[in-house]
């Protein structure tokens, strides 16, 4: 296989009042934090969200990997329920100095173009601004971060930049090229 270049683009708010909300889809959506930590549960949202964007860097992780990660005080899921079937998920990460990154955003393909990722992405941002609320012994946050690249979907930018996100940094690599993972293998086309 060849290589692709891949531009990965970090972004950050580094006030509350860099928030700019979305509104809410009309529906019946809820997001609620998956406050149990599931290593199943993380693992299906992660390869359903990100399979056919190639996300691969935790598909070979075990199950002790995980949960070692998701059971690290300031991680939290929040998950996008539409009526009731996971739409997609935010996952936060505490870190040194009061920064919480946006670690993983996305939505499942069948819930794309639904005005929900705006809304996931307002809420899951407002829940890294108040985290410290939720834990006990963690700073104050200081600074909301994240970053995409250009695997990502295509208007996954944009909505970084409506809600308040600032570009910082920009780094261009080349990777392998890898075949789409899928939820499964063969989920999608090649």
């Amino acid at each position: 296989m060849s290589d692709i270049s891949v531009t990965t683009w970090s972004l950050e708010q580094t006030a509350p009042a860099d928030l700019l909300p979305s509104s809410a889809p009309d529906g019946d959506l809820r997001i609620v934090r998956a406050a149990v930590p599931s290593p199943e549960f993380s693992r299906f949202l992660y390869a359903s969200v990100g399979g056919d964007i190639l996300w691969t860097d935790r598909l070979a992780w075990t199950y002790a990997r995980w949960q070692e990660i998701l059971d690290r005080p300031g991680t939290e899921t929040w998950v996008a329920y539409d009526r009731g079937t996971p739409a997609g998920y935010v996952e936060l990460e505490a870190q040194d100095d009061g920064a919480v990154e946006i670690v993983y955003f996305g939505l499942v393909p069948a819930f794309r173009g639904r005005r929900i990722g705006g809304h996931l992405l307002s809420y899951g941002a407002a829940r890294a601004w108040d985290l410290a609320d939720r834990w006990p012994g963690l700073a104050g946050t200081k600074r909301v971060w994240l970053h995409t690249c250009s695997k990502d979907g295509e208007h996954a930018m944009d909505n970084y930049l409506r809600r308040g996100f600032r570009l910082f940094d920009t780094k261009v690599e080349q990777e392998a090229q890898a075949v789409t993972p899928g939820p499964w293998p063969g989920a999608y086309p090649v």
